[in-house]
């Protein structure tokens, strides 16, 4: 999967390929050392709170490792411009992700609360590190969950984005669940406002 991308001084061709075709070691340098995705590795939604935090920073990457070694889809995406990993996204089956049925941004709000059905896939989390921010990369990301999603199987694709314009100020850290433009560029369409700065997304991908 490609996408051009330019912020007006920097213009590259991305691709965009699932994060279990490629070295762990690729993924392992965008979540980097330090920040939240290096105490999260995209395993906040996949662990009940009871159990989060007796697991450590080193069981989390392990964890991500694992699922990244299983057979089938993979749990995400990776973004390199040129041979540079630059970004990731979290994109596989809703039901894979057992805490977020309890989560507030979800909870009593999508208008599809069938949780064990494996036609509907999950965009939960963006990790770009800020030296290749501004640059397209969340988009090419987006773009590219909706063809692996539909790719295998998917009927239905859901986000839970956040919009900066009913949150002023909020840190480009704080964006890591996607923004509702990106996903209204990406052909979502709001359908639940559950927080007045959060929005869940869907798209259609199949009857």
């Amino acid at each position: 999967m490609h996408a051009a991308a330019t912020d007006g001084t920097h213009r590259s061709e991305l691709r965009v390929v699932p994060a279990n075709q490629v070295p762990f070691a690729d993924v392992a340098a965008v979540f980097g050392t330090k920040g939240d995705p290096a105490h999260c590795w995209c395993q906040w939604y996949k662990i009940p709170g009871s159990d989060w935090r007796s697991i450590g920073d080193d069981g989390l990457r392990d964890r991500l490792a694992v699922q990244l070694e299983a057979d089938g889809a993979g749990p995400g995406l990776l973004a390199y411009d040129g041979d540079t990993p630059v970004g990731w996204c979290a994109v596989e089956p809703r039901r894979n992700l057992v805490r977020l049925p309890r989560s507030r941004i979800v909870a009593d709000s999508t208008p599809d609360p069938d949780f064990e059905d494996p036609t509907i896939w999950s965009v939960t989390c963006f990790v770009v590190p800020r030296a290749h921010r501004k640059r397209g990369v969340g988009r090419a990301l987006a773009d590219a969950a909706v063809e692996h999603a539909r790719t295998h199987g998917a009927r239905l694709l859901e986000a839970y984005a956040i919009d900066p314009a009913a949150r002023s100020g909020a840190p480009a850290a704080e964006l890591f669940h996607g923004t509702v433009t990106m996903f209204e560029n990406a052909g979502f369409t709001e359908v639940a406002r559950p927080k007045a700065d959060r929005a869940i997304m869907q798209r259609r991908l199949r009857d």
